[in-house]
């Protein structure tokens, strides 16, 4: 009975790559929006993934802080008053903050500032291309992203060379050198980031009262951090994260200020409808042009239960046929244009929910063809 279910499944052939396409559609909308909903979403917190990796255990801020890029300066004691806590085995100070720069050809751009502690050089940038890290410690020194050099860093508005190594810019009016490059992934907001030293950048940015941006912590040996974190909320009146919690609280404000969680929402569930009615009304045409063989079917002594399983067996291959197709369509699609820039990030889950949401979406088609057969009379087919 599977290979006469399959056989009237694929007589009519447009019928059927129609039906298969619909299918292909709704798992590539879904799968690939919401791959590309993920990527940018974990690139809202790549830069404190990045700079908490085996450097930061927690993240000391000031509590109305929201996200990563809207600091609330701290005052200067806050290092130590945090140092004092018991379980706090070293902190570091961080600046970060949004400045002018201006390139050797006189182009003004917006670089986000990134002070780190000059004794240690914790929080600095993941890997380095050109240079060394503790070049920092050179008169002037700055380090900047290689990704930008081509772009933001393009000299003659974009059409001479890039900013390299040994050339000098100015940011906010004051002389800086650039000794090194560095590689990072990819951010969700596009302002290059240059690293410098805590105390150049302090000097660099306008002056003002309060200038620590954020205290990052390392945990004495054995000591948690939920509980470090709160010995340090009740003595400084301060807010610590773990990475992840920071990163958790940073998507979720962008997700909210921008609107991007609907965007994609809406083009996921319009794939998840699109699929739904393509696949349903096809589908349902399909049984109408089969019922006189399901008919003879039933008419032959062929239990209802046999012929649902027939019906089931049409819809797990169309959906799986199609949801494959789709599923390629968006992996291939993703890298083409991950090149280019495009947030893509497919794990697991993405597949896993996709398939059972196109299933259900074919499923819910095929419910209503199976619903006209259950209600079939077998002597349809002797009618003429």
């Amino acid at each position: 009975m599977n290979f006469v279910a399959l056989k009237m499944l694929v007589g009519d052939r447009l019928k059927y790559i129609a039906l298969v396409a619909g299918v292909a559609f709704a798992a590539l909308l879904i799968t690939q929006q919401a791959s590309i909903f993920l990527g940018y979403t974990l690139r809202t917190g790549s830069w404190i993934r990045e700079t908490s990796a085996g450097q930061a255990d927690l993240w000391v801020m000031d509590p109305q802080v929201q996200f990563s890029e809207g600091p609330k300066p701290l005052s200067d004691t806050a290092l130590q008053r945090v140092r004092s806590v018991t379980g706090v085995g070293s902190a570091v100070p961080l600046y970060k903050g949004w400045l002018k720069c201006r390139l050797p050809d006189g182009t003004l751009t917006t670089v986000r500032l990134i002070g780190i502690d000059d004794a240690t050089l914790a929080a600095g940038p993941p890997q380095m291309v050109e240079g060394k890290l503790s070049d920092l410690r050179r008169d002037r020194a700055v380090i900047v992203n290689v990704d930008s050099l081509a772009s933001d860093f393009a000299l003659d508005r974009g059409k001479g060379r890039a900013l390299r190594v040994g050339d000098r810019m100015d940011i906010n009016d004051n002389e800086s050198v650039v000794v090194g490059t560095y590689r990072a992934t990819p951010e969700f907001f596009w302002e290059p980031v240059v690293y410098t030293t805590y105390t150049r950048a302090l000097a660099y940015a306008p002056p003002e009262r309060r200038l620590l941006g954020y205290v990052l912590v390392k945990l004495a040996g054995g000591a948690d951090a939920q509980d470090v974190a709160r010995r340090i909320e009740q003595a400084t009146g301060l807010k610590a994260y773990t990475g992840g919690e920071f990163e958790r609280l940073t998507a979720d404000y962008i997700l909210k200020k921008t609107g991007i969680l609907v965007n994609f929402g809406m083009t996921i569930a319009l794939g998840f409808l699109i699929g739904l009615l393509v696949a349903g009304q096809t589908f349902y045409t399909f049984v109408l042009d089969n019922l006189r063989h399901f008919a003879a079917l039933k008419a032959m002594g062929t239990a209802n239960t046999t012929v649902l399983r027939m019906l089931t067996l049409q819809v797990i291959t169309v959906g799986s046929i199609g949801y494959g197709i789709g599923l390629g369509g968006a992996s291939a699609t993703g890298m083409m244009f991950e090149k280019a820039g495009l947030a893509f990030q497919m794990p697991w889950m993405v597949p896993t929910i996709g398939g059972l949401a196109v299933l259900t979406c074919c499923m819910a088609a095929g419910m209503l063809g199976m619903v006209r057969v259950l209600r079939l009379e077998p002597s349809v087919v002797f009618k003429g």
